[in-house]
């Protein structure tokens, strides 16, 4: 359990933020500390959490933007410049660092069951596998998302060229970064950032930016289900055929499988899948409406005993099936039930059986049902941030502007000019939206040398796009973390090739 002993005010006191609250705006450069504790990896120790806002300037030094943060940092460290900084970022575009930060590496995680559904009271507990025994740890909340505004908060004065965007969002966060490093004294430490899903375009973009304009190096990147827009919406041979392996584990994990597969573990049959996919299905949609009549149908028969869907459904799709149809279809003809688009262990109940795709998706409302109250609460009443701003989940940032992605070659060029430099992609094996064999195929184009092949690494999980959220994988995640950490520390080596 958490334990409240002082609570100190930096900047300005609660009864200023008090007193803003009828007007709904925030300071833009104020901090709330209070201190904690926790017993973390069987470490029991103290920790400060400071939350607060810190501004975005522009090129004259005038405020754009106010972004909400919040930072953890273990007590009675002697070495701060040898302890390493963790900077978490979300996705989207458009969502607040609350998923990553209330369910999987911060000091404190959400009441939920062992496999990550919504239980009643809402609220947090202590998380007995924070990787804050072994690092301190910033989350960031992007222009309009938590609690951080632009500024102005709306109108046609706002300049969105300069927030949302691919390039836009990299390079202002950047600078904000510059700032936070140098006020909290991280300069000295080795840094990490965390990006989940469009964060991982972001923090493969941030690595080059931040070397580049900031002159800021980093010691890891970790891709948490990473979406990677040089695949997902590209569309084609290669991003269709790479869903199926996806189809195989969500389908084996609702025992929708041939007998003869589903009678195997998982990670037995996600390898067949694999190489069926690389080896014959990117060839065969290759060939489109070409392809021969006995190949087709030869395609259909497999393609359905790697999903589950029957031939007539597969053939009918000229052997490219949306996931939307996926997630709809698959167990329309056993129990009714939709499956989850982020997470497919997760089911849901359409108004109609007959459809292209499901209603709502059946994952992200169970998990707004624990995360909403959760973050309100755990702000205001644990860490004393008290205000009358609405905590954006999902804030406004559309049009998001998509153009000149270079990140994938971002990262790899932060690679080759950083020796120190490794990354770690993290992805669950029953994510429909940006599949685990995607990241794979992410991780695979990211150096088309291979010269860099053995500072990549690739972990699993048997959950969704938060594969946190199931407690068995929380475990091994962080776990997973802490050991990327040990093995990407310089550890006194030069960096040079």
């Amino acid at each position: 359990m958490i334990k409240k002993t002082t609570l100190s005010i930096l900047l300005i006191s609660c009864t200023v933020l008090l007193s803003k609250a009828q007007d709904r705006t925030l300071p833009i450069d104020t901090t709330v500390v209070t201190q904690h504790s926790v017993t973390a990896n069987g470490a029991t120790f103290s920790y400060t959490a400071k939350t607060g806002t810190q501004p975005v300037w522009d090129e004259l030094g005038k405020p754009i933007a106010a972004l909400h943060y919040t930072y953890y940092t273990r007590n009675n460290v002697k070495d701060r410049e040898e302890r390493p900084l963790v900077i978490s970022f979300n996705g989207g575009p458009g969502s607040g660092s609350v998923w990553m930060h209330l369910a999987y590496t911060g000091p404190r995680i959400l009441k939920i069951d062992d496999e990550g559904f919504p239980v009643q009271p809402y609220g947090v507990k202590e998380n007995p596998y924070s990787i804050l025994d072994v690092a301190d740890i910033v989350y960031v909340n992007p222009a309009n998302t938590g609690y951080s505004r632009t500024i102005p908060v709306s109108g046609k004065e706002v300049d969105r060229s300069k927030f949302f965007g691919i390039n836009a969002d990299i390079k202002y966060l950047a600078e904000w970064l510059n700032t936070f490093v140098t006020r909290n004294n991280r300069w000295r430490s080795p840094k990490y950032i965390i990006g989940e899903s469009y964060g991982g375009t972001r923090v493969a973009g941030l690595a080059l930016e931040l070397q580049n304009r900031q002159w800021m190096y980093l010691n890891g990147v970790i891709m948490v289900s990473p979406a990677d827009y040089k695949v997902i919406r590209v569309g084609g041979p290669v991003s269709d055929a790479l869903n199926l392996p996806y189809f195989t584990a969500a389908a084996w994990y609702q025992k929708a499988l041939d007998p003869a597969l589903q009678q195997k573990d998982l990670l037995e049959i996600l390898p067949e899948s694999e190489n069926y996919t690389l080896n014959t299905l990117i060839p065969a949609l290759s060939k489109g409406g070409f392809i021969s009549d006995t190949e087709k149908l030869e395609v259909a028969k497999k393609m359905s005993f790697y999903s589950g869907l029957t031939e007539k459904e597969i053939l009918e799709h000229n052997l490219v099936i949306p996931t939307s149809y996926f997630w709809k279809a698959l167990l329309r003809d056993k129990s009714g039930y939709t499956i989850g688009r982020l997470d497919s262990r997760y089911l849901g109940m359409d108004k109609q059986l007959a459809g292209d795709s499901p209603d709502y998706n059946s994952e992200l409302t169970s998990w707004l049902h624990s995360f909403t109250p959760a973050i309100n609460y755990y702000l205001q009443e644990e860490l004393k941030f008290k205000t009358d701003m609405k905590y954006n989940m999902f804030g406004p940032v559309n049009p998001w502007d998509d153009s000149d992605d270079n990140t994938r070659d971002n990262l790899r060029q932060a690679m080759a000019q950083n020796p120190y430099l490794k990354v770690m992609f993290q992805s669950g094996y029953y994510d429909g939206a940006t599949t685990y064999f995607n990241a794979k195929y992410t991780m695979w184009q990211i150096d088309p040398s291979g010269r860099m092949k053995d500072r990549f690494s690739f972990k699993g999980y048997r959950s969704g796009h938060m594969m946190y959220l199931r407690r068995e994988d929380l475990q091994k995640a962080n776990n997973d973390i802490r050991e990327f950490i040990i093995n990407s520390s310089a550890t006194g080596k030069s960096a040079k090739y």
